[in-house]
Protein backbone atom coordinates (compact mmCIF):
# COMPACT_ATOMS: atom_id res chain seq x y z
CA UNK A 1 0.00 0.00 0.00
CA UNK A 2 1.05 3.55 -0.66
CA UNK A 3 0.24 6.91 0.84
CA UNK A 4 -1.52 9.17 -1.64
CA UNK A 5 -1.62 12.95 -1.86
CA UNK A 6 -4.92 14.44 -0.67
CA UNK A 7 -6.68 16.76 -3.11
CA UNK A 8 -7.30 20.25 -1.75
CA UNK A 9 -10.29 22.52 -2.25
CA UNK A 10 -10.10 24.10 -5.69
CA UNK A 11 -8.97 20.93 -7.47
CA UNK A 12 -11.60 19.88 -10.05
CA UNK A 13 -11.62 16.22 -8.93
CA UNK A 14 -13.46 17.29 -5.76
CA UNK A 15 -16.25 18.83 -7.86
CA UNK A 16 -16.90 15.87 -10.14
CA UNK A 17 -19.52 13.25 -9.26
CA UNK A 18 -17.77 9.92 -8.79
CA UNK A 19 -18.81 7.00 -10.98
CA UNK A 20 -20.12 3.69 -9.63
CA UNK A 21 -18.01 0.55 -9.84
CA UNK A 22 -19.07 -2.83 -11.13
CA UNK A 23 -18.33 -5.84 -8.93
CA UNK A 24 -15.75 -6.95 -11.50
CA UNK A 25 -13.98 -3.57 -11.27
CA UNK A 26 -14.17 -3.63 -7.48
CA UNK A 27 -12.44 -7.00 -7.31
CA UNK A 28 -9.67 -5.98 -9.73
CA UNK A 29 -6.15 -5.68 -8.30
CA UNK A 30 -6.11 -1.98 -9.20
CA UNK A 31 -9.23 -1.09 -7.18
CA UNK A 32 -8.24 -3.35 -4.28
CA UNK A 33 -4.90 -1.52 -4.15
CA UNK A 34 -6.74 1.82 -4.38
CA UNK A 35 -8.84 0.88 -1.34
CA UNK A 36 -5.76 -0.20 0.62
CA UNK A 37 -4.08 3.11 -0.28
CA UNK A 38 -7.22 5.03 0.70
CA UNK A 39 -7.23 3.41 4.15
CA UNK A 40 -3.49 3.95 4.65
CA UNK A 41 -3.78 7.60 3.62
CA UNK A 42 -6.77 8.13 5.95
CA UNK A 43 -4.82 6.64 8.87
CA UNK A 44 -1.69 8.66 8.08
CA UNK A 45 -3.68 11.91 7.99
CA UNK A 46 -5.65 11.06 11.18
CA UNK A 47 -8.89 11.32 9.24
CA UNK A 48 -12.23 9.94 10.42
CA UNK A 49 -12.92 9.09 6.79
CA UNK A 50 -11.62 9.57 3.29
CA UNK A 51 -13.28 9.29 -0.11
CA UNK A 52 -11.65 8.17 -3.35
CA UNK A 53 -12.03 11.59 -5.04
CA UNK A 54 -9.90 13.01 -2.23
CA UNK A 55 -7.00 10.89 -3.52
CA UNK A 56 -7.72 11.84 -7.17
CA UNK A 57 -9.79 8.74 -8.02
CA UNK A 58 -13.28 9.51 -9.33
CA UNK A 59 -15.00 6.30 -8.16
CA UNK A 60 -17.72 5.74 -5.54
CA UNK A 61 -15.59 4.40 -2.71
CA UNK A 62 -14.98 5.78 0.77
CA UNK A 63 -13.52 4.51 4.02
CA UNK A 64 -14.55 5.47 7.55
CA UNK A 65 -12.97 4.63 10.88
CA UNK A 66 -12.99 6.35 14.24
CA UNK A 67 -10.96 4.91 17.09
CA UNK A 68 -7.98 6.44 18.78
CA UNK A 69 -8.07 9.52 16.59
CA UNK A 70 -6.20 12.55 18.00
CA UNK A 71 -8.23 14.94 15.81
CA UNK A 72 -11.58 13.63 17.08
CA UNK A 73 -11.14 12.11 20.54
CA UNK A 74 -14.76 12.95 21.38
CA UNK A 75 -16.30 11.00 18.47
CA UNK A 76 -17.90 7.60 19.08
CA UNK A 77 -15.96 4.65 17.69
CA UNK A 78 -16.72 3.38 14.20
CA UNK A 79 -14.95 0.21 13.07
CA UNK A 80 -13.14 0.35 9.75
CA UNK A 81 -15.90 0.44 7.14
CA UNK A 82 -15.36 0.55 3.38
CA UNK A 83 -18.37 1.65 1.35
CA UNK A 84 -18.58 0.98 -2.38
CA UNK A 85 -21.44 2.59 -4.34
CA UNK A 86 -23.13 3.71 -1.11
CA UNK A 87 -26.74 4.83 -0.88
CA UNK A 88 -27.83 6.76 2.23
CA UNK A 89 -31.52 6.96 3.10
CA UNK A 90 -32.57 9.30 5.93
CA UNK A 91 -34.90 7.56 8.39
CA UNK A 92 -36.03 10.80 10.00
CA UNK A 93 -36.31 14.47 9.11
CA UNK A 94 -34.67 15.36 12.42
CA UNK A 95 -31.19 16.87 12.17
CA UNK A 96 -28.40 17.97 14.47
CA UNK A 97 -25.75 20.65 14.04
CA UNK A 98 -22.34 19.09 13.53
CA UNK A 99 -19.04 21.01 13.67
CA UNK A 100 -17.12 19.57 10.71
CA UNK A 101 -13.72 19.83 9.15
CA UNK A 102 -12.17 18.11 6.14
CA UNK A 103 -8.74 16.94 5.04
CA UNK A 104 -9.44 18.57 1.65
CA UNK A 105 -10.35 21.89 3.27
CA UNK A 106 -7.41 22.36 5.64
CA UNK A 107 -7.63 24.44 8.79
CA UNK A 108 -11.33 25.23 8.52
CA UNK A 109 -14.36 24.06 10.47
CA UNK A 110 -18.03 24.97 10.33
CA UNK A 111 -21.49 23.89 11.38
CA UNK A 112 -23.44 21.54 9.10
CA UNK A 113 -26.93 20.15 9.65
CA UNK A 114 -26.93 16.35 9.38
CA UNK A 115 -29.70 13.75 9.62
CA UNK A 116 -29.82 12.01 12.99
CA UNK A 117 -30.54 8.55 11.60
CA UNK A 118 -30.01 6.92 8.23
CA UNK A 119 -29.86 3.59 6.45
CA UNK A 120 -26.58 2.74 4.73
CA UNK A 121 -26.58 0.35 1.78
CA UNK A 122 -23.36 -0.44 -0.09
CA UNK A 123 -20.83 -3.13 -0.91
CA UNK A 124 -17.82 -3.74 1.26
CA UNK A 125 -14.27 -4.03 -0.11
CA UNK A 126 -14.91 -7.62 -1.23
CA UNK A 127 -18.27 -6.90 -2.88
CA UNK A 128 -20.45 -8.20 -0.05
CA UNK A 129 -23.73 -6.40 0.60
CA UNK A 130 -23.85 -4.01 3.55
CA UNK A 131 -27.17 -2.80 4.96
CA UNK A 132 -27.23 -1.13 8.36
CA UNK A 133 -28.52 1.86 10.29
CA UNK A 134 -26.29 4.54 11.77
CA UNK A 135 -27.32 7.30 14.17
CA UNK A 136 -26.15 10.50 15.79
CA UNK A 137 -22.59 11.76 15.39
CA UNK A 138 -21.63 8.61 13.45
CA UNK A 139 -24.42 9.29 10.95
CA UNK A 140 -22.85 12.69 10.36
CA UNK A 141 -19.52 11.08 9.51
CA UNK A 142 -21.13 8.79 6.94
CA UNK A 143 -22.99 11.72 5.35
CA UNK A 144 -19.79 13.78 5.13
CA UNK A 145 -17.87 11.04 3.31
CA UNK A 146 -20.66 10.10 0.91
CA UNK A 147 -21.07 13.81 0.07
CA UNK A 148 -17.56 13.68 -1.42
CA UNK A 149 -18.78 11.07 -3.92
CA UNK A 150 -21.46 13.55 -5.03
CA UNK A 151 -18.97 16.42 -5.47
CA UNK A 152 -20.12 18.15 -2.29
CA UNK A 153 -17.80 19.58 0.38
CA UNK A 154 -18.90 20.35 3.92
CA UNK A 155 -18.55 24.07 3.24
CA UNK A 156 -21.37 23.73 0.70
CA UNK A 157 -23.64 22.64 3.53
CA UNK A 158 -22.56 25.11 6.22
CA UNK A 159 -25.83 26.45 7.60
CA UNK A 160 -24.40 29.75 8.83
CA UNK A 161 -21.10 31.00 7.42
CA UNK A 162 -20.52 32.87 10.68
CA UNK A 163 -19.76 29.44 12.22
CA UNK A 164 -16.66 29.05 10.03
CA UNK A 165 -13.44 29.09 12.03
CA UNK A 166 -9.88 27.84 11.93
CA UNK A 167 -8.93 24.67 13.82
CA UNK A 168 -7.04 26.82 16.34
CA UNK A 169 -10.07 29.00 17.06
CA UNK A 170 -12.33 25.93 17.19
CA UNK A 171 -10.03 24.53 19.88
CA UNK A 172 -9.99 27.84 21.77
CA UNK A 173 -13.60 28.98 21.39
CA UNK A 174 -15.89 26.09 20.48
CA UNK A 175 -14.40 22.69 21.34
CA UNK A 176 -15.66 22.38 24.92
CA UNK A 177 -19.19 23.48 24.03
CA UNK A 178 -19.27 21.12 21.05
CA UNK A 179 -18.04 18.21 23.18
CA UNK A 180 -21.04 18.80 25.45
CA UNK A 181 -23.33 18.73 22.40
CA UNK A 182 -21.69 15.49 21.23
CA UNK A 183 -22.23 13.90 24.65
CA UNK A 184 -25.93 14.81 24.50
CA UNK A 185 -26.30 13.34 21.01
CA UNK A 186 -24.42 10.16 22.03
CA UNK A 187 -26.61 9.84 25.14
CA UNK A 188 -29.73 10.01 22.98
CA UNK A 189 -28.63 7.99 19.93
CA UNK A 190 -25.85 5.81 21.29
CA UNK A 191 -23.40 6.89 18.62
Amino acid sequence: MALRKIAQIGHPVLRQVARPLTREELLSPYVQQLIDDLIATMHDADGAGLAAPQIYEGVRVCAIEVGQNPRYPYKPKIPLTVLVNPVLTPLTTRTFSNFEGCLSVPNLRGRVDRFCELRVQAWDQKGNDLDFVTRGISAGTFQHEVDHLDATLFIDRVSDTRSLCTWQEFERQHREGFIQEVRSIVAEFGS
